[in-house]
């Protein structure tokens, strides 16, 4: 709860990854991927409830036994490659009897987040008064990326060439990282999404910031886990309005 206010925190995990078959109770570091997620929400002080969102018996058996609540089972249409976020959130929402006043999305796929990270999501929204905030980390500068065309001829994404530019003279860039989501339950509704002009920012660093989508994916976040385990880290990363 945060200044009297109810939050829910969602773990969506549906089966049948094609990247990486099964990868949500994969193994990692000695436990199920999505134990992980799980781990940083119960420790998470300002969640009321953590629950999951799945198709997958095995998925929810696993969340089951490592403290996560499986209130219902996801509809097939919401556990396909087309469903998307939104559609999956407003289920959790609709089906659900009780009413909540705020929203944690946590995706099983970053499971370096830390429950300070979760923490300080919700905190720039109340210092803030903002309605959604997101976990971001520093990625190279956009100035420096292009496209490329058929014959690779090649395209600045900003429109203009900036390879004469130093790195230090360029404004800093973020992207999202997936790790956090947050957002007033009510604006989720009326807006229907999570990053708009509203979202502001909390910036994690791009050692917590790995998002498991491939088989290499998994293997740096194993090495990151079994090098600094992430329990040994629990401080505040910067945040960003």
């Amino acid at each position: 709860m945060i200044a009297g206010q109810t939050v829910l925190a969602l773990i969506p995990a549906r089966g049948g990854s094609k990247g990486l078959p099964g990868k949500n109770i994969l193994p990692l570091a000695g436990k199920p991927l999505i134990a992980w997620t799980i781990a940083a929400a119960t420790a998470c002080p300002e969640l009321d409830r953590v629950i999951l969102s799945s198709d997958d018996p095995a998925i929810m058996a696993t969340a089951r036994r490592f403290g996560c609540e499986v209130p219902f089972v996801r509809p097939a249409h919401l556990a396909n490659d087309t469903a998307s976020a939104t559609d999956v959130i407003l289920h959790v929402l609709d089906t659900l009897p009780e009413r909540y006043d705020w929203l944690v999305l946590l995706q099983p796929t970053s499971p370096l987040r830390l429950a300070a990270d979760i923490s300080a999501c919700l905190a720039v929204c109340q210092h803030e008064n903002a309605p959604a905030c997101v976990t971001v980390t520093p990625t190279k500068s956009p100035f420096w990326s292009y496209f490329l065309a058929a014959d690779q001829r090649m395209t600045p994404v900003l429109g203009r060439d900036n390879t004469q530019v130093g790195r230090q003279q360029l404004p800093p860039a973020y992207t999202l990282n997936g790790a956090v989501y947050v957002a007033r339950c009510d604006w989720f509704r009326q807006h229907r999404l999570l990053v708009g002009a509203e979202t502001r920012a909390h910036v994690m660093p791009a050692e917590r910031s790995v998002d498991i989508d491939t088989a290499f994916d998994f293997q740096w976040a194993e090495y990151c886990l079994r090098s600094t385990p992430v329990g040994a880290n629990t401080g505040m990363a910067q945040t960003t309005a």
